[in-house]
């Protein structure tokens, strides 16, 4: 794979970012150019998890690199704190929208696309053979993603009991939900204790979660 050259350090990239709004054009130009030929080792980075047999690296990164370029060009400083977070999300966004189009356009394609006949002589495709739906990449990656989300915003928003009890409580570790008598026994104390330590825990996690969503929402684009 080609080697790319190291990132800015955060007083290089801090200085190409006032540049971008310098009123000389070409310097503008130049900081522009700078900013992404310098993140473009993040962008064969994060398209390292997107490989697969139909799609190279080099179709890859030219995807990712879309996402670079927004990211450049839309990149807040009064709203991010460095170019890197915020460009890897429009790096994931831009991969992932063509996942979606490559999925939607293949699926359309195959489905009904003759693979044999019956015994009477009549054409059968896909579709016709189909006995349950297959698994949707996409959003098993979305879902392995919120996930992470969940069990990051554990760590820094719940105390050790508080993440006990909803790790049993929601059978997070093995899939066995267990009932409020059960962890109170477990623990040593009440079920009522459990319930307020549980309700309160649940109230930090959605406290989290709108935190995470708005910070999604000031950065860009998710």
């Amino acid at each position: 794979m080609k080697t790319f050259l190291k990132p800015l350090s955060k007083e290089e990239e801090s200085l190409c970012i006032q540049a971008l709004q310098d009123e000389d054009a070409g310097r503008s130009k130049e900081a522009k150019q700078l900013l992404i030929e310098r993140n473009l080792r993040l962008v064969a980075h994060i398209a390292k998890k997107y490989a697969s047999a139909e799609d190279t690296m080099e179709d890859l990164i030219s995807i990712g690199t879309i996402g670079l370029i927004k990211a450049v060009d839309t990149f807040d400083p009064a709203k991010n704190s460095r170019l890197a977070a915020y460009a890897a999300r429009c790096i994931d966004n831009e991969l992932l929208m063509m996942l979606r189009s490559k999925k939607k356009t293949s699926r359309e394609v195959s489905l009904y696309e003759p693979i044999g006949t019956d015994r009477e002589g009549n054409e059968i495709n896909l579709l016709d053979i189909m006995e349950q739906e297959q698994p949707d990449i996409v959003e098993e990656m979305e879902k392995a993603r919120h996930l992470s989300e969940l069990y990051g915003l554990m760590d820094t928003e719940l105390s050790e009991r508080e993440k006990e009890v909803l790790t049993l409580r929601y059978g997070l570790l093995d899939g066995r939900e267990v009932t409020q008598k059960e962890i109170g026994e477990k623990l040593g104390i009440s079920r009522s204790y459990v319930s307020r330590i549980e309700k309160k825990a649940l109230g930090r996690m959605q406290n989290g979660f709108e935190k995470l969503e708005k910070k999604k929402g000031l950065s860009g684009p998710v």
